[in-house]
């Protein structure tokens, strides 16, 4: 390993945690921004990032020491390889290991000896070292822990909260304590809130994928509380307002429990507890319910439009924000959409308006065509999903004005002035 001062550094993968991550290392050292999409090396080379987590001027800043290409062999004279890619399920709920796999055999034809390699994606404890170190050793030829070596520090970005990287305590780990106290080494030189070194990678990936799932227990927890609230006929945000006079309350609130971490991650701890022998009931119970909500919601609405008189079947809505969060244009595993295609089973007509999604985005993906321009006293049923500056700024009286008379509303994150929605969780 080369001492830390001559760190050559490629980042694969520029998403929401690897562009970040390489602007901030590109501050101190020369870095490779590898991603196999050319749109996107070609919008970044532009300085524009369509995630909305990088701003013009920060690319401009390091524009010196960072190189953005989809042209893999430019990363041959890097020593250190740090890996962001997305750690998907499939459709029954199995980790998907393909993008790490094909990320580490590529980056396999590349490395030298001495070189590190360090994951940031969420993965299941172990994965690292029995998944992605075999597919490195098979490219390259080398050998683990002898000719190269690996680190895992998890990510710890939150889309759209614009969280300098520096600013956030960093989980760091090894291969061996030797490479661990080099990694925590690395990041020490961009992390100004700190470094957590732990004994091994297997440490810090427990660690990663449990801060999520205990997120999404909290959550699925309060989603049932919402639905008992709901049948008791008593307020959920008037509750929660109240337990929270408490001390040791928890911040945690109801909502649709989506994206690309806490949706999908605890769904990886779920499958290595299997493969130990081990059932994680309450997280799978957990994933049921919060995976649940969007269809919980629609039905709700539907029993809402029978009370006022509004017939469901041939009824248009319009749902208000489709992304997985408030000013984020991440699509991926949105649950707003669910009370889409839950509504529309019901023969309801589902407008989707988003002035955060990138448009083309929607279509590709989701076959969605985003509306616009809203029109006024156009809609049966208006419902307010997910809450961007630019829906939270318009005045209650303008969105009811979008719905006919009578006009169902539901606010599923409970923002509107009292009496003003029919429903919300």
């Amino acid at each position: 390993m080369k001492e830390i001062k001559d760190s050559k550094i490629a980042v694969v993968g520029l998403g929401y945690v690897g562009l970040p991550l390489a602007v901030a290392f590109a501050e101190k050292f020369p870095v490779i921004g590898y991603d196999i999409s050319q749109a996107r090396i070609d919008e970044l080379s532009q300085g524009y990032d369509r995630t909305r987590e990088i701003q013009k001027s920060e690319l401009e800043a390091v524009a010196q020491n960072l190189t953005f290409t989809t042209n893999e062999r430019e990363m041959v004279n890097a020593n250190i390889y740090i890996l962001a890619l997305p750690t998907p399920v499939n459709e029954f709920n199995v980790p998907d290991f393909d993008p790490l796999i094909a990320a580490s055999e590529t980056v396999g034809k590349y490395i030298a000896v001495g070189d590190v390699v360090i994951f940031e994606s969420t993965v299941y404890p172990g994965a690292t070292r029995e998944i992605c170190a075999p597919a490195i050793e098979k490219s390259s030829g080398l050998v683990f822990n002898k000719d190269f070596f690996l680190g895992y520090s998890p990510e710890r970005v939150s889309p759209a909260d614009h969280s300098n990287v520096a600013k956030i305590v960093k989980v760091t780990s090894g291969s061996t304590p030797e490479v661990g106290q080099y990694v925590d080494s690395l990041y020490k030189e961009i992390i100004s809130a700190g470094t957590h070194l732990v004994s091994t990678m297997e440490v810090a990936e427990a660690c990663k994928v449990i801060e999520n799932a205990q997120r999404d227990v909290n959550i699925g927890f309060m989603n049932e509380v919402a639905i008992l609230m709901n049948k008791l006929g008593i307020n959920t945000a008037e509750v929660i307002g109240a337990m929270r006079t408490k001390w040791n309350s928890l911040p945690f609130v109801p909502g649709m429990v989506g994206g690309h971490c806490i949706g999908v991650d605890p769904y990886y701890l779920v499958h290595k507890a299997q493969s130990v022998g081990h059932n994680m009931g309450i997280l799978k119970a957990t994933r049921t319910i919060n995976d649940s909500m969007g269809y919980y919601i629609a039905q709700q609405i539907i029993t809402l439009a029978s009370k006022k008189n509004v017939a469901a079947p041939g009824a248009r809505a319009l749902l208000m924000g489709a992304t997985f969060k408030e000013n984020c244009p991440d699509i991926r595993n949105s649950r707003p959409l669910d009370i889409k295609k839950a509504l529309e089973e019901m023969n309801v007509v589902v407008d989707v308006y988003d002035p955060v999604v990138e448009p083309s985005e929607m279509k590709t993906h989701y076959g969605i065509e985003v509306v616009k321009e809203l029109k006024k006293g156009y809609y049966d049923i208006i419902i307010l999903a997910v809450m961007h500056d630019e829906i939270k700024a318009m005045e209650p009286d303008t969105i009811r004005a979008l719905g006919k008379d009578p006009c169902v509303i539901y606010d599923v994150k409970s923002v509107l002035p009292p009496g003003m929605a029919d429903g919300a969780l």
